[in-house]
């Protein structure tokens, strides 16, 4: 910046490159179309997105909107300069929810704040959260990029994303028929998913393992580019569940999205007072990840558990006498589904939740 106290002062000046914004809207523009559905044709630049239920086919829907980010899981990301699959993570935290009330995502939105824009950083980004929607059937149909010096450092930025789906009201999950007898199936995860990197990080420095270093508990990764493992989207598969033998017709009952918290707190939440999950921990092997989180922490199980999904991502009530027919549609989508518990009594003084067995943890 000139010491001449007649020139002007740009916002350049200040720190915000207006061109750099437009570029980065030109190179978006082609990777949101590729996401257009029924209902939406993912153009961007407007003020606001707009999206037509009734050409999405929707009788009596009610929206479901959804908003989370990635947590601390940005920060290797961003150290490791690898952002290919973040924009993953962005929209599975987001429409993972939306899935679990039956609802079907529509439309996604993206915020992206950092201190100085640059464009390929924020393509790479933006261009995951795009392939992710495309993914999971959900139009990206707007976004923001904010520019903002002084409030970032460096290399660093934050993503945020907002998601929004419709169910049918009668297809609402969870169902009123959820019973005690009914079947818990789990999902497998991809491995830490987006939750509890404050602590995955705080652990791999306690180890003294470099984001290079080979990661010890998968061979041929690093440990950055096995952490970076994206969420996955089970939109998809549960769909096709729900469509062929779903809330219409009982078969699921309720389903959960293991996020912050893992099983222990999210598992009650689809649950009446009533009810509580029963769940054999030795009913699935979680990824060797887990185990060397536990044995570099010296993390008792209760701590795994209130903190990881512990390699189940998802879980599906299902009714006991249709619980065949559900495993076989997620089969057929090319899912390993689990049969993990059952539904019982709540018990005086339970959280909703017990455990038998113990987690088959090795490094």
């Amino acid at each position: 910046m000139s010491d001449d106290p007649d020139r002007p002062v740009t916002y350049r000046d200040a720190g915000v490159d207006i061109d750099a914004g437009n570029a980065l809207v030109a190179a978006l523009k082609p990777l949101t179309r590729a996401t257009g559905r029924p209902g939406a044709d993912a153009v961007i630049g407007g003020f606001g997105g707009l999206f037509d239920l009734k050409e999405a086919g929707f009788r009596d829907p009610l929206l479901v909107a959804a908003t989370d980010g990635v947590g601390t899981k940005l920060k290797i990301a961003i150290e490791t300069g690898s952002h290919a699959t973040i924009g993953t993570d962005l929209v599975a935290m987001c429409v993972n929810d939306l899935i679990v009330q039956g609802a079907e995502p529509l439309f996604f939105l993206d915020y992206m704040a950092t201190g100085r824009l640059e464009v390929e950083t924020a393509r790479v980004v933006i261009a995951g959260i795009a392939d992710a929607c495309r993914q999971s059937g959900c139009a990206l149909i707007g976004g923001e990029t904010a520019e903002m010096p002084g409030m970032y450092q460096g290399a660093d930025y934050d993503l945020a994303g907002f998601a929004v789906g419709a169910v049918e009201r009668d297809c609402l999950l969870p169902l009123p028929t959820l019973s005690t007898g009914d079947v818990i199936i789990g999902l497998h995860s991809s491995g830490v998913h987006s939750n509890g990197y404050s602590l995955v990080r705080r652990l791999v420095e306690k180890s003294g393992l470099a984001w290079t270093a080979p990661a010890p508990w998968q061979p041929g990764a690093t440990v950055a580019g096995s952490l970076l493992s994206p969420t996955r989207l089970y939109v998809k598969p549960i769909l096709a569940a729900l469509r062929a033998i779903g809330p219409s017709r009982g078969a699921i009952k309720a389903l959960a999205h293991i996020t912050g918290g893992g099983l222990s707190e999210n598992i009650p939440r689809v649950l009446p007072d009533t009810m509580e999950a029963a769940i054999d921990l030795a009913a699935w092997t979680p990824s060797p990840v887990f185990g060397w989180l536990a044995e570099t922490g010296k993390l008792p199980d209760d701590e795994m558990l209130r903190t990881f999904n512990c390699g189940i991502g998802m879980i599906i009530v299902a009714a006991a006498d249709r619980c065949r027919d559900v495993i076989a549609s997620l089969e057929k989508s090319g899912e390993a589904p689990r049969i993990i518990g059952a539904i019982n009594p709540r018990r005086a003084g339970s959280e909703g939740i017990s455990y038998s067995g113990a987690l088959v943890l090795r490094p």
